[in-house]
């Protein structure tokens, strides 16, 4: 069904992930973004108290840029992390679909002069967020998943004052994406097929809730151990809108990320942590043994246990155990 393919190839798991969560929404470069918080929400105002955090962690998504596919991931980061960090996600712009009392847009003008549903626009919503809700001297963690990982080395070449202590790279795709086996199928489909798919995506919203997660669960069947604190997400993007800013965002990605970014990767080695999957098909294996071969002083790992591209999908707890491995290792 089209469902489960936007799901397995465009999306990027398990007890409690809801505990704690904070969730939010708000305009950001004039367009819904969604929040995902555990830990204190306001580090304005924590700045301020006794003990303020010492450190963010943020989770860039990739695309669909939806934060509740991260929630497995992040709990367990949480409380990995002993609760000392804040874990935040923050979602890619048009990416939610927003409560009732909100619009998709809040000024037409603002979204349409910066286009901040294309991925140059996504990547300065991310700088804008920060701008706005994190104090300037709040120390980084940054974590990418896929197109997230770009978003992040872009992040770092057009404001090299945040105070990034660490970015961590999951499954990175910075570089031939069109290139790439996935890219290859996607390509046409995102840059000139999309618009076919917005009547069906259309009609599937009109759907009663409970068929939806019907519909989602069925598009799951074929996933063993599926993390289902994934499916209201899932659900979330039976929204010609929030499909359409994923299409959107996607098509632009398989047209401007062509060349890895040697300079930028070169300038924070030592502070990035590349994870490469072994099947990888947005990117592949000659793409870890390229990096390494261009950086072999780098923190560049190639996944040994089989986790998917999507690992939100069923591998979260797993990765997000890993990732706070390495962040207590170093």
């Amino acid at each position: 069904t089209f469902i489960s393919y936007w799901l397995v190839v465009l999306c990027p798991g398990s007890g409690g992930p809801g505990e704690d969560a904070s969730v939010e929404y708000v305009y950001c470069s004039g367009a819904i973004t969604e929040l995902l918080k555990y830990g204190p929400t306001d580090l304005h105002a924590a700045s301020k108290s006794p003990n303020p955090p010492k450190m963010l962690i943020l989770v860039i998504p990739g695309n669909p840029g939806v934060v509740g596919f991260y929630k497995t991931y992040m709990w367990t980061l949480y409380q990995t992390c002993i609760r000392r960090y804040p874990v935040w996600a923050v979602s890619h712009a048009g990416h939610c679909m927003p409560p009732e009392t909100y619009d998709m847009i809040e000024d037409a003008s603002v979204t349409e002069k910066e286009d901040v549903f294309g991925l140059n626009g996504q990547i300065e919503h991310k700088l804008a967020f920060l701008r706005k809700h994190v104090p300037r001297d709040t120390n980084l963690l940054l974590i990418g998943h896929s197109i997230g990982c770009y978003i992040i080395l872009e992040m770092l070449k057009r404001d090299p004052e945040l105070k990034v202590v660490k970015a961590v790279m999951l499954f990175p795709t910075i570089e031939r994406m069109a290139c790439s086996p996935q890219g290859k199928v996607m390509t046409p489909v995102l840059c000139r097929l999309r618009y076919v798919f917005y009547l069906p995506i259309f009609l599937l919203s009109l759907l009663p809730e409970r068929l939806k997660v019907s519909i989602v669960r069925l598009a799951l069947r074929n996933f063993y151990a599926v993390d289902t604190s994934i499916i209201p997400a899932t659900v979330s993007l039976i929204n010609v809108d929030c499909a359409a800013s994923g299409m959107y965002m996607g098509s632009q990605e398989m047209r401007l990320v062509v060349e890895r970014d040697n300079a930028t990767v070169r300038q924070h080695l030592s502070k990035l942590i590349f994870y490469y999957g072994a099947t990888d098909h947005w990117c592949p294996v000659q793409y870890y043994h390229d990096i390494r071969k261009d950086f072999p002083e780098g923190d560049i790992r190639l996944c040994e246990r089989g986790i998917r591209h999507a690992f939100v999908l069923d591998a979260a707890e797993e990765m997000a155990n890993m990732t706070a491995e390495w962040i207590f290792d170093d």
